[in-house]
């Protein structure tokens, strides 16, 4: 068997040259890091649910014409995408206070906000991922006016499906990590949702308890991170009720 060439490694995830040009496999990894990697810790079970919860996501967003870069499933661990030019923008949507914040401005975390709010952090983990405004991206050139506008509208609508989907499992979205690329075709560009949507990126809490169903079991070590993943799968109804909840193996659907 051929040893695929490595592209990129990231923290929870490797892409390797994908098997048709234009394309790349996205690996999900057990790797679970916060705070800009400075804590780190190799949870079983955790790439396969995340790999699996995404993939479930994007397949739906594609399905109802929100532009992404996942093709299709390749294994219990990785997908099949196209090959996009990141931007270097975290887009980060709020529907409740939690995090950084209610660290901010002081606001008691579990508040609802007034309406859903975006922010934008530089992707640098140097840095810290800092905080930035619409004038610093498009005065370094992050991205110009037009991509902030598309990638605004497509978080939006990608709140809107989110809330609704989760609302229907009694989960709450409380905010929520993307990132978008730029998908070339021929002469025309297009900016799509790119890397992962899963309770890595997303703070989910349940509806009547708001228990913590995400990543934040790990950031404030609350243990519990794989069987909350695992609860989150079932209520989607990809992952069987009956299944034992050991990491090493879970028991996937397939949609």
């Amino acid at each position: 068997m051929s040893r695929r060439r490595r592209v990129y490694e990231g923290k929870a995830k490797v892409l390797y040259e994908g098997p048709e040009p234009g394309t790349l496999i996205q690996h999900f990894k057990d790797d679970a890091t916060a705070f800009d990697g400075t804590k780190h810790e190799l949870i079983d079970g955790k790439g396969v649910l995340n790999n699996r919860i995404s993939e479930f996501i994007f397949t739906r967003l594609n399905e109802i014409g929100v532009p992404t870069h996942f093709i299709r499933s390749l294994n219990m661990r990785e997908q099949l995408i196209r090959e996009v030019e990141i931007v270097p923008i975290e887009v980060i949507v709020r529907n409740v206070a939690a995090g950084s914040i209610s660290k901010r401005l002081g606001i008691e975390e579990g508040t609802p906000l007034p309406r859903s709010i975006i922010e934008f952090c530089y992707k640098n983990d140097a840095l810290g991922d800092p905080m930035v405004s619409e004038e610093h991206i498009t005065a370094f050139g992050w991205a110009s006016p037009q991509e902030i506008d598309d990638m605004m509208a497509l978080a939006l609508r990608i709140n809107d499906f989110l809330t609704g989907l989760f609302l229907g499992i009694g989960i709450k979205v409380v905010d929520f990590k993307i990132e978008f690329g730029r998908l070339f075709e021929g002469e025309m560009m297009r900016i799509v949702l790119a890397d992962e949507i899963s309770p890595d990126s997303c703070r989910l809490w349940d509806i009547n308890t708001n228990e913590k169903l995400d990543k934040d079991r790990f950031r404030r070590d609350m243990g519990g991170l794989v069987d909350a993943y695992q609860e989150v799968a079932r209520r989607l109804g990809i992952l069987f009720e009956n299944d034992t909840g050991k990491p090493t193996g879970p028991t996937l659907v397939k949609s």
